[in-house]
């Protein structure tokens, strides 16, 4: 049995992300297995993966891109359906990097708190910069201001809130959403979940993930880890990307609530509560 099992998704990936990041998993001491499933055009990343020669990391050429959550569930669907395989699935991008002992912490947490269900660690920037990437549930206006107004005035202010900014991310925090760059998660919960819902093609796949298992279990932040990602804020430089980003959105508040949603009123509510600075004067 593995102690975790782990995907990346890769399309069109520079070599460079890549080497970094097995850099990283060649570091830990733990019996893992790592996937990288391959959604671009041809399967020139082979070559690259044969040169490795590392029995623990394998490539598998998916001949189609059929979106990131799809990628990320031919590998969660082999984890969950063999219960003896590992009792933990890591869903990383392949622009984050760590250092030694980072896995082995969550690990560790994992094991002694058998209630949470997705574990996120601190997460910085290349330079070290604090990255806000753990979050309330979104309204509409959250995604639309943040992406076409961000930082003015009063949006400037909705978009703290919706960034938890109130609050002390140095402490250990039950999340209303975790960064999808990095998804440690339980197999029992991906499987009860039934992992990635696919008609996210890209984009917002992590938040309706995080929000389904926060529906079992906890979903915790865990700043005692920490990672570093490049995030490339694609659809910001990208029409296509940005059109594959407004469809999501659609799709996530279609299926969630637009302005009425009664589970995110509640856990928005409770996380403010729980977590303000200011309540705690």
């Amino acid at each position: 049995m593995y102690d975790f099992t782990a995907s990346i998704v890769t399309y069109n990936t520079p070599t460079t992300d890549l080497e970094k990041i097995i850099k990283c998993f060649q570091k830990i001491k733990l019996n893992f297995k790592l996937w990288i499933s391959d959604n671009s055009e041809t399967d020139a990343l082979r070559s690259f993966f044969e040169k490795i020669n590392d029995d623990r990391i394998e490539y598998i050429f998916n001949n189609a891109n059929k979106g990131f959550g799809e990628g990320h569930n031919r590998i969660i669907k082999k984890v969950a359906g063999d219960p003896k395989l590992s009792e933990f699935h890591l869903a990383i991008n392949a622009d984050i990097y760590f250092k030694e002992n980072t896995i082995e912490k969550i690990v560790e947490y994992m094991k002694e708190h058998e209630e949470i269900g997705q574990i996120g660690p601190k997460i910085t920037d290349e330079n070290g910069n604090f990255s806000y990437q753990n979050k309330l549930f979104p309204t509409p206006m959250n995604l639309i201001f943040r992406r076409f107004l961000p930082f003015k005035s009063i949006m400037g202010k909705m978009n703290d809130d919706y960034e938890m900014r109130w609050s002390d991310f140095n402490q250990i925090m039950e999340v209303p959403l975790l960064s999808g760059c990095f998804i440690f998660a339980r197999v029992s919960a991906l499987r009860e979940v039934g992992g990635f819902d696919e008609r996210y093609f890209m984009y917002l796949e992590d938040y309706d993930l995080c929000r389904r298992i926060g529906q079992k279990y906890k979903t915790v932040y865990y700043p005692f880890s920490e990672i570093a990602h490049k995030h490339g804020r694609g659809s910001y430089r990208s029409k296509k990307l940005l059109i594959y980003h407004i469809e999501s959105a659609i799709k996530y508040f279609n299926k969630w609530g637009w302005f009425f949603d009664k589970e995110r009123k509640i856990k928005n509510d409770e996380t403010r509560r729980r977590y303000s600075k200011e309540n705690k004067k």
